[in-house]
């Protein structure tokens, strides 16, 4: 089992907004590649939204339409910050368990 430090951070919270984790040996159960599979879709919703940006702020396009593409980009933003986080601290522990060997 991991260690209360090396919990993996979800990519969806729970209640309130609250961050939600697992606690797992096995990167290949079911719980970890969910996460990752949700993960790759949020990360491929960012990518999406990020181009119809590009193209929105190139053309004359309504504030209506502007502020929803704010709203989903926040959002997307938000769940891109949280897979970095998670990648980045699952990162951090490997690294830290090739040096104490």
């Amino acid at each position: 089992m991991t260690m209360p430090d090396e919990l993996r951070l979800l990519p969806w919270a729970g209640p309130d907004g609250k961050p939600c984790f697992l606690s797992t040996d096995d990167s290949g159960g079911y719980m970890s590649r969910l996460a990752d599979n949700i993960e790759s879709v949020q990360l491929g919703t960012a990518t999406a939204l990020l181009d119809q940006a590009i193209d929105m702020l190139a053309a004359d396009t309504a504030p209506d339409d502007m502020r929803l593409l704010a709203k989903n980009l926040t959002g997307a933003l938000r769940d891109t910050l949280r897979v970095a986080t998670s990648r980045g601290h699952r990162l951090d522990s490997r690294s830290t368990d090739h040096r104490s060997r």
